[in-house]
């Protein structure tokens, strides 16, 4: 009998052209040369100093990282003979590097930019100090490489506790984020939230760029929040910690009426705490998920009011037994 083959685990795809476009602003990355392999795949989340490979040692090398010459670097070069640095940039090009950064705003030599131009592989410069680059540029790449999906639904920010509001369309869900708004909280993301993997322990909502700060309200439109309710009425992204999903009451299940059994949702591996909420005309939907964020801040500085009850009535019916006895 053939054993089933399990899937294989999909690979973030990273290219040097989304690392640039990103974060290309933040890392002070100049293109040096005509721009050419910016296709080039980045298959690991950090970056790399070629000091080693450059002395000769290349029994190891990241060539699947990006590559960062620094002051050691550029000066140790410098000491070489014209053929010995040709020989040096033509064994690392011929790894298949993604790009090559100088920082400190360094300038390569020509060799080395026309070694890169034979090799398609992007040159570019930065001011930014070499380990500030490292952190900096690693930090990115860590994120552009964090699991990550789209979650139907509205998130908002009430008082520290991020709360991913799920239902069917047209329940309620944009009417329940504003009136929560209108109290004083924040929106982070409107009808479609993009959730992030963050050391394989916490997920982080956010919007997307083309809609962030904008909702939508049937029979009204898009409005604008930030413009509307002030800046301190959105917050870009928010860890989640209490999923709510709203139900027409007439087709709610059995709901945990004292809240003893604490149940949770799947988000990318990690198990959230879900709460359903019935929805029916006259109901303040709003004021309901600010109690259940109010509850879920509650238990995660460790009081559980349905425990307390709990115990306290286990407390009396053992009083009572041993009365009786």
């Amino acid at each position: 009998m053939s054993k089933k083959k399990r899937p294989k685990k999909q690979e973030t795809l990273v290219t040097v052209e989304t690392l640039t476009r990103e974060h290309g602003e933040e890392l002070m990355l100049q293109p040096m040369g005509e721009p050419c392999g910016l296709n080039r795949r980045i298959r690991e989340p950090t970056v790399n100093r070629p000091g080693l490979a450059l002395v000769g040692y290349k029994k190891y090398f990241a060539s699947k990282r990006v590559q960062v010459f620094g002051s050691v670097e550029t000066t140790y070069l410098r000491s070489l003979t014209p053929k010995e640095r040709e020989d040096r940039y033509r064994w690392i090009f011929a790894t298949r590097i993604p790009c090559v950064v100088f920082s400190r705003n360094l300038n390569p030599d020509t060799a080395l930019l026309s070694a890169a131009r034979e090799a398609c592989i992007p040159v570019f410069k930065t001011p930014l100090i070499t380990m500030r680059f490292i952190n900096l540029a690693t930090l990115a790449l860590e994120m552009m490489f964090a699991p990550r999906r789209n979650e139907m639904g509205c998130m908002v920010d009430i008082l520290g506790v991020g709360v991913l509001i799920r239902g069917e369309s047209g329940i309620g869900k944009s009417e329940a984020v504003l009136a929560l708004i209108e109290r004083g909280y924040s929106l982070v993301a409107d009808d479609i939230t993009k959730v992030t993997l963050i050391d394989n322990q916490h997920v982080v909502g956010t919007s997307y760029e083309t809609t962030r700060n904008l909702m939508e309200i049937r029979g009204i439109g898009i409005i604008d929040v930030a413009a509307m309710f002030g800046v301190r009425s959105v917050t870009r992204e928010k860890q989640i910690n209490l999923v709510v999903t709203l139900v027409h009451w007439d087709k709610a299940q059995t709901i945990d009426r004292l809240g003893l059994d604490e149940e949770t949702t799947d988000i990318l591996g990690v198990h959230i705490p879900h709460i359903v909420i019935p929805v029916r005309p006259g109901r303040d939907m709003g004021r309901l998920i600010e109690v259940a964020a109010f509850q879920t801040k509650l238990k995660m500085s460790g009081i559980h009011s349905a425990q307390a009850l709990s115990e306290r009535l286990m407390e009396k019916m053992t009083r009572d037994r041993d009365s009786h006895a």
